[in-house]
């Protein structure tokens, strides 16, 4: 029969570990800190003692000397662990116990709760009865490494086949075994109800320590999860799986039967969970805490930050607050620099597309921008841009709100409306900093855009973000704003339009064939009876068939020809028909060669590019990859 290392521990407590339970046992050899005297061996061999159950009780006072006196003689009669009987007397709890049983064996003790463990985590390991021979629990997963809750944490048979069944490397923890089987077999049911989750939930399962400071003071450490309240749980558990499904929003949502948690990924917001009745006030405030905000003022809207640890990485979010008529809304924005892809190549151009634009940002002055509505990846691709133009050689100044990723090389300046750092301020004093390339995070205001513009005249590369649909007309709405045809057409150098589209799930990736519609709507009629690629939809892409993003992009270079026809004030669907003429595609056609190029579906194209009167040319197989091409795994969902 195979010992159990703890018994064996809990044993040493009393005695030696050869003797019986009811062996007698004096109270001194416990409290004691020398070893009982013994014959003097042959040899001098120095000893060393075994640290004992009993003595890191006494050291981390989770024990009195009488008490355990006590617990002894009651061990001594009954046979029962001195651990055990501690508890069963109520001297200490049974985490005080796993916290020096840990130390006694080396490993870090825990004692299991909801909300520390993913019960998604078990399948890793084969399942619960697996999981029940083995006398383990996942915990969960950072990166390449599983931590698990093991009965016998030393057992290296034991780890050495949880290495085997999922790949990763083991962190071993010391759980009681009596709690490991407990939450096996609540997981194995596989019908964690998410309300009695959260009202089961205790003031032991979260903590959150508050940053004072963005750029000052700890993070807050949402790996940690030892104190808190149920409503702690509730925001950290959020929180925690927005950062983990690689979410861009947490939407927290009152209405009449209570509140709704919904997510933002890839585009689309998903239900995250529906709290009890009566918690979304408790909510609000709890993020609003976080988020340094006011939280007696619930009429007017406010705006927050908060950085946090989770996945053993720091993710900044941005909180926003508006009041609606059934109680506060929330917004947090997750940014998570894992999620930063800072490469040009990485965001989703296509060749052609991505030569044009690197050529107009290769000028030494001008300005270039980046067009688009709210969430399309604006900011990235500003941020990719800097990339490539950073160096010690050049001045880089930025202006932002808010900065959401650190770049080196890169001097980034946060606006304050509240202190009177506006754009358009900011900018004029960095015209007096010597700078080499300007970036303004958003072109909102007239004063702003002027300031722009004088820069990109005076020897400066200007990069900006702006709102309008497509590429050409950026000009327009700098127009509008009040700039000078023929101030724009010497300073104007390009602009680029995007969109966000997602990209197909590798794993169900499966061949289909579009309506007609469809096609029509694509101006792919010659494509009728050719597969196309989309995702069926599994369990690692939540059953949508997407799994990430990639950008479309429409590049509107300013040629010659252009600029003259900015100068004179040429409307905007004349620039657009001189820069088809130039060989460049609209946002629908260079979206419609991805799909046909396999990496994201048709369908997803229509929904997140406009149908623009202007597609007049249909494409042909001759503009397209002569054939997609599945993986080996989508071969077989086909």
């Amino acid at each position: 029969m195979r010992g159990d290392p703890l018994r064996e521990v809990l044993k040493s407590a009393s005695g030696d570990a050869a003797a019986g339970p009811d062996a007698p046992v004096a109270s001194s050899h416990v409290l004691s800190s020398a070893p009982p005297a013994a014959p003097a061996p042959a040899a001098e061999v120095p000893t060393v003692r075994r640290l004992r159950v009993g003595d890191v009780l006494l050291q981390d006072g989770a024990v009195t000397k009488e008490q355990l006196e006590g617990a002894l003689a009651e061990q001594a009669k009954g046979g029962r662990m001195i651990g055990e009987t501690l508890v069963a007397q109520g001297v200490i709890t049974p985490a005080a116990l796993v916290r020096a049983l840990g130390k006694v064996l080396g490993v870090p003790g825990v004692q299991l709760r909801h909300g520390l463990m993913d019960p998604a985590l078990l399948k890793l390991i084969g399942g619960a009865e697996e999981a029940e021979r083995l006398r383990v629990i996942p915990m969960f997963k950072v990166f390449d490494t599983l931590t698990v809750a093991m009965a016998e944490p030393q057992a290296l048979p034991t780890i050495d086949r949880l290495k085997q069944l999922t790949g990763l490397k083991i962190r071993p923890v010391l759980a009681l075994e009596k709690n490991v089987r407990e939450y096996v077999q609540k997981y194995a049911r596989g019908n964690v109800d998410i309300d009695a989750f959260l009202t089961s939930l205790t003031e032991q399962d979260v903590e959150v320590v508050e940053r004072e400071q963005i750029d000052e003071g700890p993070a807050t450490d949402l790996d940690k999860l030892v104190a808190g309240n149920p409503i702690v749980n509730l925001v950290n558990i959020a929180l925690l799986t927005a950062v983990r499904d690689k979410a861009s929003d947490i939407h927290i949502e009152p209405e009449k039967r209570g509140t709704r948690i919904r997510y933002r990924v890839d585009g689309v917001l998903r239900d995250l969970m529906k709290p009890p009745m009566g918690m979304h006030a408790a909510v609000v405030s709890r993020v609003k805490v976080i988020g340094k905000m006011d939280i007696a003022e619930k009429r007017l809207p406010q705006e927050g930050r908060v950085r946090i640890v989770a996945e053993g990485r720091e993710i900044d979010l941005r909180v926003s607050s508006m009041p609606t008529l059934l109680g506060e809304k929330i917004v947090v924005r997750v940014l998570d620099k894992a999620n930063l892809k800072v490469r040009l190549e990485d965001l989703g151009f296509r060749d052609k597309p991505l030569e044009t634009f690197k050529r107009f940002l290769d000028q030494s002055h001008g300005m270039a921008l980046v067009t688009g509505p709210t969430g399309s990846g604006k900011t990235t691709t500003l941020y990719s841009a800097l990339d490539l133009l950073r160096g010690p050689e050049v001045n880089i100044l930025t202006v932002e709100d808010p900065v959401e990723y650190q770049l080196d090389l890169v001097n980034q300046i946060q606006v304050s409306e509240q202190l009177g750092l506006t754009f358009s301020r900011a900018l004029r004093s960095i015209l007096r900093q010597d700078p080499d390339i300007i970036m303004v995070g958003e072109i909102r205001d007239d004063q702003t855009a002027r300031v722009a513009v004088q820069a990109a005249l005076t020897g400066h590369l200007v990069l900006a973000t702006l709102h309008t649909n497509d590429s050409p007309g950026a000009v327009a709405r700098l127009t509008d704003m009040g700039i000078e045809p023929y101030l724009l057409s010497a300073a104007f150098n390009g602009a680029v339009a995007q969109r966000l589209a997602r990209t197909i799930c590798a794993s169900c990736a499966t061949k289909y064939f579009p309506t007609e519609d469809a096609l029509r709507d694509a101006n792919l009629l010659d494509y009728v009876g050719r597969p196309f690629r989309k995702g069926g939809g599994c369990s690692r892409c939540h059953n949508s068939g997407f799994a990430g993003r990639c950008g479309v992009y429409e590049v509107f270079e300013v040629t010659p020809e252009l600029r003259r026809m900015i100068h004179h004030g040429r409307p905007t669907h004349e620039l657009r028909a001189k820069m088809k003429d130039t060989g460049a595609l609209t946002l629908r056609e260079e979206g419609v060669l991805l799909a046909v190029d396999g990496r994201t579906s048709l369908e997803e194209i229509l929904r997140v590019t406009q149908n623009d009167d202007e597609l007049e040319t249909p494409l042909t197989s001759k503009d397209a990859p002569p054939a997609l091409h599945l993986d080996d795994g989508a071969k077989e969902a086909a």
